[in-house]
This record gives C-alpha cells, sequence and structure tokens, in this order.
C-alpha cells in the first residue's frame, strides 16, 4: 500500500493543481499592485512643521574642547568640553568623518530640526545624512534638544561650561 502511494506522488502533478497555484500567485501580485497603488491599508501622517531650527558648524579648539557657532550670526550657542557630552561629540564626529570621506570641507553647516510631532533631526545637507535623534532616547535627544530655543527646553541656546553668556544667539 505504501508503493502505491509513494508512486502517485512521484507522478506528474495534475494541471488543474498547477493552475491553480498560477492563479492564486498572480491574484496575490494583482492585489498587492492595486493596494501599493492606490494606497489601500496604509498609515499615512501629515508632514510635521518645523518649529525651530539652528544651522550650526562645529568648531575644534586647542585645548579639546568644540566651539557650536551660530552658522548666520557666527556666535557662540554652546561649548563642549573635553570628556562632556559624548553622545553630541560622537554624533558630530560621525558626520564629520562622513565629510572627510566624501571629500567634502567643513564650510557647510549642519542643521538642527525640532518638529511640531516632538522628532529632533540633525541634517548635513552637504553628504545628505540624517539623524533622527528621538531613536536614540529621549536623554541622547536632550543633549541636543538644550541647543534650541523652546518650551520646556531648560537653558536652551545658552553658552555653557563657564564660557561668557554674551556669546549666546
Amino acid at each position: 500500500m505504501g508503493e502505491a502511494i509513494r508512486e502517485r506522488a512521484a507522478g506528474p502533478v495534475p494541471a488543474l493543481l498547477l493552475i491553480g497555484a498560477g492563479a492564486l500567485i498572480g491574484f496575490t501580485m494583482l492585489a498587492v499592485a492595486i493596494g501599493r497603488g492606490e494606497g489601500v491599508g496604509l498609515t499615512q501622517l501629515p508632514p510635521a512643521k518645523a518649529l525651530a531650527r539652528l544651522d550650526f558648524r562645529a568648531e575644534d579648539q586647542a585645548d579639546g574642547s568644540i566651539a557650536l557657532r551660530d552658522a548666520a550670526s557666527q556666535k557662540i550657542v554652546t561649548w563642549i568640553r573635553p570628556a562632556e557630552d559624548g553622545f553630541l561629540r560622537g554624533t558630530l564626529r560621525g558626520l564629520a568623518q562622513a565629510r572627510q570621506r566624501d571629500g567634502l570641507g567643513r564650510e557647510a553647516p549642519f542643521s538642527l530640526t525640532r518638529y511640531d510631532d516632538g522628532r529632533l533631526d540633525l541634517a548635513d545637507e552637504a553628504t545628505g545624512r540624517h539623524v533622527p535623534l528621538e531613536a536614540f532616547g529621549s536623554t541622547n535627544a536632550q543633549a541636543f534638544a538644550r541647543l534650541l530655543p523652546g518650551p520646556g527646553v531648560p537653558g536652551a541656546g545658552e553658552a555653557e561650561q563657564g564660557k561668557p553668556a554674551t556669546e549666546t544667539r
């Protein structure tokens, strides 16, 4: 009896079964194409509006600190002292290294934008890279959020680490 089943299974596949499988695959592909084209089942959020934006340049200092300077006014936004603000320092270093690999200079500023949906975006238009800062947690996002003026950000835009407050933007 086992041999009869094996012989039947090893035989040719019925044409009707192949036609049915092909029709199922074709229908599935058609349904996906129509769904994608018409936006069926997709959730689309309205575009967020920028609430605050800072275009800045990061300038390395001889003592190992970094001065973040407003690109428009040339005023110091904040100072990052050596061995402090590791996330901010590391993120900017990564963007600067990408510029170096691409053979780009330091002329173009970085931009930091706060949107009305709560997102923070650090962008380097020179390389086209964007860093969604909220993806790294609220503590790390706060390291950048304090650079922007706005509600709920204590000390936003103030010079820090003992540097003169007259150099704020």
